[in-house]
């Protein structure tokens, strides 16, 4: 819609629409002609309703009552408005992101006469029991001498608990539980750090074959039915993160519904903990209004960026960006702008990377480091990776996760193929799977190798079948076989073998290559390959992911032993 008289109006301006104040964003200016894209329903809007200003962007409120908290894309709290006013948002409606009337109890970190820089921690809460809420300085405050500080006690959000007197003689502020920033602005930082430690995903073939660094961005691609959205649950519930963000853009309403239904009853595996004592979700379904799915994304990072500046490692799951970004191209469509590829605005790549630049590992302003880690689903029409969003994202992210729709109709859970996908992240995080595993490189390396060949073994199979093969090339197809059955395919539904420690990932990676080594010089002197198929050890790897405790690993040992004294003997006596 169009609104005359906005003299002096800023682009991404929130403005207050007709009576019943509908909360929209300026997108386009000419002169005193401002176009506003509402983020809600306009029915009953007429020519002449009022537009009231804000003078300000959409900013989130940031402070204690985060964590466990259901937002929508511009921060209303669901539950809240739920509880309030039913299971419809009203038109208009204003519910406060954060409980005004709650006590916190605050421990003050500072003292009288401190000087103290943006960013800085002054006080503490410990907001859930697995997550400590540290209140800083506001990065947009000045560097400055704390005064009138309170004690420690409890503390509503609007409460003052100090002030702070700027160096460069300006006016004293109140430093509260909270503060505001504009989703659209990067949080500032120190410096950017080098990438060192993964990303524990408890995924086979995540954390061995592609791994991503804590810090880094991901992206799952595939089509419809392929997972995208349960493999970012198993990321989102097993990941390593101190703070899960589960950003559902533009995603249907049934699958909102089982996340928003779900993670409140999931345990914190690591702790027993609920999972919501470290998570916040941001909903936007399908048939909320363009502007609130494209906004929700940025809602989402900026809620990162803040628990970032805390210290703490934080990994985004946004599902799905194909969704932001069809509504960025709705939203150009209404601008009127020349399209580029199918239809998708010029800009897009430009958008896409000034999200997955604001990942990182960083020393933050507090001087304690953190990261955001952004895994982003791309939903590609038909599967094809080729169209735009896909290509586009493929050039900023540095791990590709390709979901494979055989694989996922063949139920092989993860369905992430291993020819389709890479990660450059390999080199970073070496040393530090080098300190489970010294050879853990070239272990990763041969079994990349191994899957390699046995694909280009199964072309050959497919036109004269596997008997024209010898011995030794149908040990391959039967070693890449124990690879994806029993390494790469996990089950979800397995207490045992839906998470994977790395001590466990890295046994049973050697386990399948000493396997292949003793049978591969077995074949050279001579045993046939359906002897060594028979063997007893080869259904014990198979099943050793699902019934082997990662700390059980005396289990492991005997395995390695069974296949040494199957395989080794023999050997010794054909040679």
């Amino acid at each position: 819609m169009d609104a005359a008289n906005l003299r002096a109006v800023q682009m991404y301006e929130l403005v207050e629409v007709g009576e019943s104040g509908i909360v929209g964003e300026v997108i386009r200016t000419r002169a005193d002609l401002a176009t506003i894209q509402t983020y809600e329903d306009t029915v009953g809007l007429k020519p002449g309703d009022p537009v009231i200003r804000t003078h300000a962007p959409l900013c989130l409120t940031l402070g204690p009552g985060l964590i466990g908290s259901i937002y929508d894309g511009i921060q209303r709290p669901l539950r809240d408005i739920m509880q309030s006013s039913g299971i419809y948002i009203g038109r208009g409606q204003k519910v406060p992101s954060l409980s005004r009337d709650k006590e916190w109890p605050v421990r003050v970190r500072v003292q009288e006469a401190e000087e103290v820089q943006p960013g800085h921690v002054v006080a503490v809460i410990q907001e859930t029991p697995l997550l400590e809420h540290r209140i800083m300085v506001p990065p947009h405050f000045p560097a400055g001498t704390v005064v009138d500080v309170k004690k420690d006690g409890a503390y509503r959000i609007g409460d003052p608990i100090m002030t702070l007197r700027p160096r460069d003689g300006t006016e004293e502020r109140e430093i509260h539980l909270h503060h505001s920033w504009p989703v659209r602005q990067a949080r500032p930082v120190i410096s950017r750090e080098d990438f060192s430690k993964p990303l524990l995903t408890g995924l086979r073939v995540i954390d061995t074959l592609f791994p991503v660094a804590m810090g880094g961005c991901a992206m799952i691609p595939g089509g419809f039915g392929t997972g995208k959205t349960m493999t970012q649950h198993s990321l989102a519930k097993w990941s390593d993160a101190d703070v899960i963000v589960y950003v559902g853009c533009g995603e249907r309403g049934n699958e909102m519904t089982q996340v928003l239904t779900d993670f409140p009853e999931l345990q914190d595996p690591r702790t027993g903990r609920p999972l919501m004592e470290r998570t916040v979700l941001v909903a936007n379904t399908s048939n909320m209004p363009v502007a609130a799915r494209e906004v929700s994304i940025y809602t989402g990072i900026t809620l990162a960026e803040y628990f970032r500046d805390m210290g703490y490692d934080v990994a985004v799951m946004a599902d799905s960006t194909s969704r932001w970004a069809e509504a960025l191209r709705e939203l150009s469509g209404h601008l009127g702008e020349m399209p580029a590829e199918e239809g998708f605005p010029p800009y897009l790549p430009a958008r896409l990377a000034a999200f997955y630049e604001r990942a990182g590992a960083v020393q933050c302003l507090s001087g304690r480091k953190g990261s955001v880690t952004i895994v982003g689903a791309v939903s590609p029409p038909g599967g094809d990776f080729a169209e735009p969003v896909t290509q586009h994202t493929r050039r900023f992210v540095r791990c590709f996760w390709a979901l494979n729709q055989d694989l996922a109709n063949a139920r092989h859970y993860p369905a992430i193929h291993w020819l389709e996908s890479y990660s450059e992240y390999v080199q970073d995080v070496t040393d530090w799977w080098s300190e489970v595993d010294r050879d853990w490189d070239l272990h990763r390396a041969e079994a990349i190798e191994l899957l390699q060949r046995e694909d280009r073994l199964q072309q050959i199979v497919k036109l004269v079948g596997p008997d024209v093969l010898p011995d030794s090339q149908r040990l391959v197809l039967l070693v890449g076989e124990m690879f994806r059955n029993g390494f790469l395919q996990q089950n979800a539904f397995s207490e045992l073998d839906m998470y994977c420690a790395p001590e466990k990932q890295v046994v049973l990676l050697r386990i399948i290559l000493d396997f292949y080594h003793l049978a591969r010089a077995s074949i050279d002197a001579g045993t046939p390959l359906a002897h060594i198929r028979s063997l007893q050890c080869v259904d014990e790897i198979l099943r050793a992911a699902s019934t082997i405790q990662a700390e059980n690993m005396p289990g492991f040992v005997a395995i390695r032993e069974h296949i040494f004294e199957a395989l080794g003997p023999l050997t010794k006596e054909l040679a």
